[in-house]
């Protein structure tokens, strides 16, 4: 892979990634991520979203006036929105339904025109594809993550009622950790979310910190490495 597409990558599923470094789109990524197939939905949704509109931009990128763009990239976030929306109405109703007021809201998501403003409308159609795979695929990580954590802590379940994307088939995928849990009410709420969230962020930049520090200790090796051989 070219190393420019390596980058996108990188950026989208850590150095950038719009959940815990841009931390763009919070409203729907802590309401929705009470559990993993709620996440999964709205993480997959906002990817072909992403996917959609950065393709679309990136084709129309010479086509539209300047002090034009900004309508006109909300207008085609939100037609793929509602493309979205009515295909999850026809072969996920029920998870439609938990989800609710939160797909058409992927309109607003933050992380969606930014990436229409900084990337596809200067880039082309493969790069940003690429960018909004690696954003969505980022964004869905994040998601998931913390409605595992929710999920496990708040029901003592995991993979619960992924049948309602995956089809009947899917209930034997259902991991139950505790019988009769009565539930971690801080995990199921909304503090719970901002607290999970936090937690992954601290991981995260302390993971980030280790790199960092591993970088310059063999970037101080490689420096002293002819002044030993001289001496």
């Amino acid at each position: 892979m070219d190393n420019h597409y390596q980058k996108i990558f990188a950026d989208g599923l850590w150095y950038n990634n719009p959940g815990l470094v841009q931390l763009l789109g919070l409203c729907p990524l802590l309401a929705v991520s009470g559990t993993v197939v709620n996440a999964l939905g709205l993480g997959m949704a906002t990817t072909l979203v992403l996917i959609g509109s950065n393709v679309t931009v990136s084709l129309i990128r010479n086509l539209v006036r300047p002090e034009l763009r900004i309508p006109v990239f909300v207008l085609v976030i939100a037609s793929f929105v509602t493309a979205v929306e009515l295909s999850m109405k026809a072969y996920f109703y029920n998870l439609y339904l938990i989800l609710g007021i939160f797909i058409p809201l992927i309109v607003t998501n933050c992380a969606i025109i930014a990436r229409a403003e900084s990337f596809a409308s200067k880039n082309n159609v493969i790069r940003s594809f690429t960018d909004g795979l690696a954003m969505g695929l980022g964004f869905t990580v994040v998601l998931v993550i913390l409605g595992s954590v929710r999920e496990v802590l708040g029901h003592g379940t995991l993979f619960a009622n992924f049948e309602l994307m995956f089809g009947a088939g899917a209930k034997i995928l259902k991991i139950t950790f505790v019988e009769h849990y009565r539930g971690f009410l801080l995990a199921v709420l909304a503090p719970g979310a901002f607290i999970g969230l936090g937690l992954i962020i601290a991981v995260k930049n302390k993971i980030d910190k280790r790199m960092e520090l591993k970088k310059q200790t063999v970037s101080t090796k490689t420096d002293a490495e002819p002044v030993a051989e001289s001496g």
